[in-house]
Order: C-alpha cells, then structure tokens, then sequence
C-alpha cells in the first residue's frame, strides 16, 4: 500500500473518531432535553389537572350557592303569605260568629251577603295553601286538634270523639298553621 492511502485511511478513522466523540456529546445533550421536557411536561399536566379540578369545585360551590339562595328566596317568600294568611284568620273567625248569629236573627239578606263575603275570602286563601282541619266527630289528633275541654258522652263509639270545635284549625301547604280548638267527648 501507498503511503498516501495510508495516510488517508488514518486520516479517515481520526475524523470517525471525532465523529463519534461529537456524537457521544451530543446524545447525552439530547437525552438531557428530553428529559427535561418530559419533566416539563408532567409537570404541566399536572398544573392542568389541578387548574381542572379546582374549576369544578369553583363550578359546584356556585351551584350549591345557587341552588340555597333560590331555596331562602322561596322560604322568605313562603314565610311572609304564611305570616299574611296568619293575620287573615281572624277574619275567617269574625265571619263564621257573624254568619252564625245572623242565622239565628233571620236576617237572610245578611246572612247572604256574609256568606258571600266569607266564601271569596276563603276560595282565594285555598288558592294559596290554605285547608280547613275537619274536626267534628272525627278521633281526636293531637297533630291537628287541641282539646280545650272533655265532655262525658254515654255512647262507647263517641268517646275519643271530637264533640264540639271551639276554634276552627287550618293547615297551608300542608303544614298547621293553627290547631282546632276542639272538645273531646270522654
């Protein structure tokens, strides 16, 4: 072999050994940023789902606070109509002494207009809520009578009767708004 071919192959396997040293360098450099950008990345995905679940969380509190102030908003709403129809029950008690004594005076011209007057006023509280608590001869409830006074009665079947209603009893949506004031036959 020549001398010069020699020199070449020489001067070939040197600019291979270089090579390989440059690209010995370079893939730890490589290796380095990707796993630099793998870490980088976890820790975005991490970020996002922190940033997702804190959303959802923000997204149920405002539910929830929506939810309880429309909840307050109908409970003040349903609190004051019962605080009005509260403040109506007398009406109601006038309007049945007054019908009951104009019965008893014959004065059907009064007795009707009354009736009329007191059958309005209790068609439009029905609208609203409001129910009657039957009481007469009906057993004795202590969710819906109060019983003011006991009557002895000889028939066995009327004991634990309500004999006599005092005071009528009202119930709205349900709900005792006012107990019968009853008599009890014992």
């Amino acid at each position: 072999m020549s001398k010069k071919k020699t020199e070449a192959i020489k001067a070939e396997k040197e600019v291979e050994k270089e090579v390989e040293k440059e690209v010995e360098k370079e893939v730890p450099q490589e290796e380095d940023v990707v796993a630099n950008l793998k870490k980088e990345n976890e820790e975005l995905k991490a970020s996002v789902a922190k940033e997702k679940d804190d959303y959802i969380r923000l997204m149920a509190d405002f539910e929830n606070f929506r939810r309880h102030s429309a909840e307050a908003k109908l409970e003040l709403v349903s609190t004051a109509s019962a605080d009005i129809i509260k403040g109506l029950l007398p009406v109601l008690d006038d309007c049945e002494r007054a019908m009951k004594m104009l019965t008893e005076a014959d004065d059907k011209v009064a007795v009707e207009g009354t009736e009329l007057i007191y059958n309005k006023l209790m068609s439009y509280l029905k609208t609203k809520g409001l129910e009657v608590i039957k009481a007469k001869d009906e057993k004795f409830d202590t969710d819906f009578h109060e019983a003011v006074a006991q009557i002895p009665v000889a028939e066995e079947d009327k004991k634990g009767l309500v004999f006599d209603v005092v005071q009528t009893g009202y119930t709205l949506s349900g709900k005792v708004i006012r107990y019968a004031k009853v008599v009890v036959g014992i």
